[in-house]
């Protein structure tokens, strides 16, 4: 089964997110908990919530993928911005029981001149104060491209934060395929080694979710300029053996394409098509 989708619009509530999906041709979804560039969530209605529980049930859909907001920085300098990721992220994860056992993503941070290490230890220490034994989400570190200042620029940083998390039973990882492209991972001609790398250094089973996106920039470029599928550096061949990969089958693939509706279905429609794997 491949599970895909894309991001839907969160604005309208949970029941409307999971018939704009079906709308697309999609069996899960991506949505942010607020407002991309932060700010107070919507309410959540419970009567939404049993609907689209129903409606998620009825038509299977795979686990869904949670975005926290671009603006939270885990390991910002100043204590004002990382006070800020703490309450947004803790206010997050008790929303995310709304709708248990999914999945929410976030961006590790940028140590914004501090260095890695340092970066590392305070994405960590933050996850150490907001992760809850009693909670059902488990949220994802994002690979990322290494632009600026970013940590999770390589599997070890992500290790790295792992290692640091007393609850480790509540931590994954979710793969954007630009991002490590862009980052220095050849998921086009070595895809059998980034994987093993992956296994050897952070393990496989920690594998939650996959970002389906192709690059706008060449191989190890650090950029970070997400393509529409087939369009970029990567290219739809790769895109079709990244699906199809039998370490890799069960993973909700969420597309973050440049798109709208109507180019988010026509890419759902051809990763699809060729998917064959078991």
């Amino acid at each position: 089964m491949l599970y895909i989708g894309s991001h839907i619009s969160a604005s309208k509530g949970y029941e409307a997110m999971g018939k704009q999906a079906l709308k697309l041709g999609a069996n899960t979804f991506a949505f942010f908990t607020r407002n991309p560039r932060g700010g107070k969530a919507k309410e959540i209605d419970p009567a939404d919530v049993e609907k689209f529980l129903a409606l998620k049930e009825a038509h299977s859909f795979g686990k869904l993928v949670a975005h926290a907001p671009y603006t939270l920085n885990a390991c910002a300098a100043k204590e004002e911005i990382r006070r800020f990721a703490r309450e947004v992220m803790a206010d997050d994860l008790l929303r995310m029981e709304a709708t248990p056992g999914n999945y929410y993503n976030f961006h590790p941070g940028s140590h914004v001149g501090q260095g890695s290490e340092t970066g590392i230890d305070l994405t960590a220490g933050l996850l150490n104060e907001v992760l809850k034994p009693e909670q059902t989400t488990v949220v994802l570190l994002e690979t990322m491209s290494g632009k600026g200042s970013e940590i999770g620029r390589n599997f070890e940083e992500l290790r790295a934060i792992l290692d640091r998390v007393k609850l480790k039973e509540k931590m994954g990882v979710c793969l954007d395929t630009c991002h490590v492209w862009d980052g220095g991972y050849d998921i086009v001609h070595e895809l059998e080694s980034v994987l093993d790398s992956f296994d050897a250094v952070i393990g496989l089973e920690h594998l939650k979710a996959i970002h389906m996106n192709d690059s706008m920039n060449p191989f190890d470029s650090h950029k970070d300029r997400h393509e529409k599928i087939g369009e970029g550096q990567i290219g739809l061949p790769a895109m079709e053996r990244i699906i199809n990969h039998p370490k890799l089958q069960g993973l909700p693939v969420i597309l973050e394409t440049p798109n709208d509706d109507a180019g988010w279905a026509k890419e759902i429609a051809l990763l699809k098509s060729l998917h064959h794997a078991q």
